[in-house]
C-alpha cells in the first residue's frame, strides 16, 4: 500500500520516547504526526475543532497517568469518531488481554511492545486506508444532503413520491397537478440529484 501523503496520525503516550521513535520511524515513511504526552492533552486537541477532512489514525498507549488511553478510547466512541479516527492501541504483554477486549468493541488493531516497524506501519496505513473510507462517505453523505436542500418543495414532494415507485400519474393526482408539470419536476430532481433513473435516486437516498 503506498504511503497516503494528506494523512495524519497521532501519537498519544506518556514516554517521550516512545513518541519520539514513533515520530521518526513515521517521518521515515513520509508519513505526517502529532504527538500527545496525555489524554488530556489529545483532547484538548479535538476541543479546538472538528478534525480536518482528511485521513487520521490515532496510536494510543493503554496506561497512562490520569485519564487512561481506554477511557479516550470509550469517549472517542461514544462520540462516533472511531471510523474516521481508527485506534491503535500500543500495549505490554500484561495489558493485550484489555487491547484485544478494545478490538472487539472497536478498536482497529493492536501492537505489542516492542513492536515490529514494518508491522506497525503496515497496520497504520491499513486504518488510514479505512479512514480515507470513511471520510469519503461523509463527504458523500454532506454533499447529497446539499443536494435534497437545494430542491424546492414541490420538487421534494415528487421525488418522495418517485422514490416510492409511484407513475406520473397517481403522483399528479395526489398533489393535484398536471402529469406534465411532474414530468418537469422530476427531470429537475434527477439532474439536481444528479441521477439518471429512480432507482439510482433510491439508491442514492438510502444514504442519508
Amino acid at each position: 500500500m503506498q504511503p497516503l501523503i494528506d494523512a495524519l496520525i497521532f501519537i498519544v503516550d506518556d514516554d517521550a520516547s516512545v513518541r519520539e521513535a514513533l515520530a521518526w520511524l513515521l517521518r521515515s515513511r513520509r508519513l505526517v504526526s502529532e504527538q500527545y504526552a496525555s489524554a488530556e492533552d489529545f483532547e484538548q486537541r479535538l476541543a479546538e475543532g472538528p478534525l480536518a477532512d482528511q485521513p487520521h489514525c490515532l496510536l494510543l498507549d493503554v496506561r497512562m497517568p490520569g485519564t487512561s488511553g481506554l477511557v479516550l478510547f470509550d469517549r472517542l466512541a461514544e462520540r462516533g469518531l472511531l471510523e474516521v479516527l481508527p485506534v491503535i492501541f500500543l500495549t505490554g504483554h500484561a495489558d493485550v488481554p484489555t487491547a484485544v477486549d478494545a478490538v472487539k468493541r472497536g478498536a482497529f488493531d493492536f501492537c505489542e511492545k516492542p513492536f515490529s516497524d514494518n508491522a506497525l506501519v503496515d497496520r497504520i496505513e491499513h486504518a488510514l486506508g479505512a479512514s480515507l473510507r470513511a471520510v469519503e462517505a461523509q463527504r458523500g453523505r454532506r454533499l447529497l444532503t446539499r443536494r435534497v436542500a437545494e430542491l424546492t418543495e414541490r420538487e421534494r414532494e415528487v421525488m418522495r413520491r418517485v422514490v416510492e415507485g409511484l407513475p406520473n400519474k397517481l403522483i399528479a393526482d395526489q398533489l393535484s397537478i398536471s402529469v406534465r408539470t411532474v414530468e418537469v419536476h422530476r427531470a429537475r430532481v434527477f439532474e439536481k440529484m444528479e441521477v439518471k433513473s429512480a432507482v439510482e435516486l433510491a439508491n442514492l437516498l438510502r444514504d442519508i
